[in-house]
């Protein structure tokens, strides 16, 4: 099974909130399923950010999920919605580069971001996700601040990631998970 049907089959599964179809139509009809994860870091090829979308939730659930006190459909929401903002966001384009053997240079395609909606990253997302289906507060929480310490508005001083962590655990549960798909369970780059 490739990423994307899996990805369709987790949130058919899971996810029965009033406006999930439509999000989901949405989502169908944008490059989610074929988008990259990010320009170089991780998942830098075709279909990365489902293939990403798809570990995070696997290391949420495996790691996290506890069916006496979780709720299965929060966590499948947050974990393959939190990048949601990276529809439609990347263009692919060329750039010359040197052939090591040849001494060459050629075009390599690569992407680049060509955001139309710069609205932020996980605040993006809780937008999008809103605009279909409603959010609960410790779900918006979790997507919004997923990025923990590598969000700008942390990496200026702003405390307020570390108050959402403290109040929300699955926000918590969602940047560690996050990490561990990025980090431990993806390629780094885009060979």
């Amino acid at each position: 099974m490739n990423f994307k049907d899996e990805f369709i089959e987790i949130y058919k599964k899971n996810i029965s909130r009033a406006g999930s179809e439509e999000l989901l139509n949405w989502i169908s009809g944008t490059d989610f399923f074929t988008a990259p994860a990010s320009t170089k870091f991780h998942c830098a090829y075709e279909g990365g950010l489902v293939m990403h979308s798809v570990n995070v939730y696997k290391a949420l659930v495996e790691r996290y999920f506890n069916s006496e006190k979780d709720n299965l459909e929060s966590f499948t929401i947050c974990a393959l919605l939190h990048d949601l903002c990276k529809a439609q966001f990347y263009k692919t384009s060329t750039r010359n580069v040197k052939n090591e053997t040849t001494g060459k240079w050629e075009q390599q395609p690569f992407y680049e971001v060509e955001d139309a909606f710069p609205y932020g990253h996980g605040e993006k997302s809780v937008f999008l996700i809103e605009r279909f289906m409603r959010l609960k507060t410790s779900e918006a929480m979790a997507i919004r601040w997923h990025m923990g310490g590598f969000d700008k508005s942390a990496k200026g001083g702003d405390f307020t990631t570390s108050r959402a962590f403290a109040k929300f655990p699955l926000a918590v549960k969602m940047h560690i998970a996050d990490l561990e798909a990025t980090y431990l369970m993806e390629e780094r780059n885009s060979n």
